[in-house]
């Protein structure tokens, strides 16, 4: 029997149900890494728009991916802790569709990010003479919010074709909502849904990822061609970009797993566990990979933290060295 859900109905969220016995340690946990995350983002983005030397597009894209892994862990981890704390283990359906949309805009953004990134690295390494040329910092802007654009109306879509679903139940076996839990609770015909969304996913897959895989491969054969400096320059970009593309290959791949794996019956906890380091392990990487092996950029977060430490003792040495002075103009 059919039962269309309103935006106003909740949905049970049966991953915090089982998070509930120690949900103090998660709560914990949780505010740990989010502001870890923030607070790392926050510092790289601030130097990069800060610092007129780092008004480049690499250090453009980085900033763009670490901005939009505070977007994605953002879409999980406030709502979490609140639930946690509250001891809240539902959903608004509007709110779940929301959720979703901002889920699913993060993973889209992130692909479309690592395309251009990855171009951007193969014209830097393998036509570095026209780079300057084609790769202005406009022009990167305008293909990050260009991508940007169209990962939001290809996914408002497919949240669209969820939301005129009916529901049949109200329970995800989750601590967050995606569009794909939505389309397994529907009991109406779900085909349109299902085919656009796996359309989507796959278009979309295969051209962030072929696009990529190419420019490595292109930069791995110059590598063998260039100096000895040049090649070790060039080789520490290749294994930095493949790092933080593999950690969201890795996620990715986890959820489809998840989905892959749904007729097996799996548990909440392995649904929670193939789903959640997706909307983790990116934004917690991405910021701590680039700020290290990125030479430049980690001189120029070193500095900018140094010069805090220094501001810091002088602030807090201000007030005792003014005592003494006064007490030496008494005397």
């Amino acid at each position: 029997m059919e039962n269309t859900f309103n935006m106003s109905q909740n949905l049970d969220l049966l991953g915090l149900v089982e998070m509930e016995g120690l949900k103090y340690l998660y709560c914990v946990l949780s505010i740990v890494l989010y502001s870890f995350i923030v607070l790392l983002s926050i510092i790289i983005v601030f130097v990069v728009v800060t610092d007129t030397r780092l008004h480049e597009p690499m250090y453009i894209l980085i900033s763009n991916l670490v901005l939009n892994g505070i977007f994605g862990s953002s879409s999980l981890f406030p709502k979490l802790i609140v639930d946690l704390i509250t001891s809240s283990t539902t959903i608004t359906h509007g709110s779940c569709l929301v959720q979703a949309l901002c889920v699913s805009l993060f993973a889209f953004h992130e692909m479309s990010t690592f395309t251009i990134m990855g171009f951007d690295r193969y014209l830097a390494v393998c036509h570095p003479l026209h780079y300057n040329i084609i790769m202005t910092n406009e022009r990167i802007l305008n293909l990050i919010t260009g991508s940007f654009v169209v990962a939001f109306i290809l996914v408002l879509i497919g949240i669209v074709l969820s939301w005129k679903l009916p529901l049949c139940g109200n329970s995800i076996n989750n601590v967050f909502c995606d569009n794909m839990s939505l389309v397994v609770l529907s009991c109406g015909n779900s085909s349109v849904s299902q085919v656009f969304s796996a359309s989507l996913v796959i278009v979309y897959l295969c051209v962030t990822i072929v696009i990529p895989v190419f420019s490595y491969l292109q930069i791995f054969i110059v590598c063998f061609n260039l100096s000895g400096e040049s090649r070790k320059k060039a080789v520490h970009t290749l294994v930095t970009h493949l790092l933080n593309f593999s950690i969201f290959i890795i996620g990715f791949l986890f959820i489809f797993s998840r989905y892959r794996l749904n007729n097996i019956k799996l548990s909440v906890v392995n649904h929670v566990l193939l789903s959640v380091p997706s909307l983790i392990l990116p934004p917690l990487f991405n910021p701590l990979i680039y700020g290290v092996r990125t030479h430049v950029l980690k001189m120029r977060v070193t500095h900018y933290l140094q010069k805090i430490c220094v501001l810091s003792k002088r602030t807090t040495l201000r007030l005792p060295c003014k005592s003494i002075s006064l007490i030496s103009y008494s005397q």
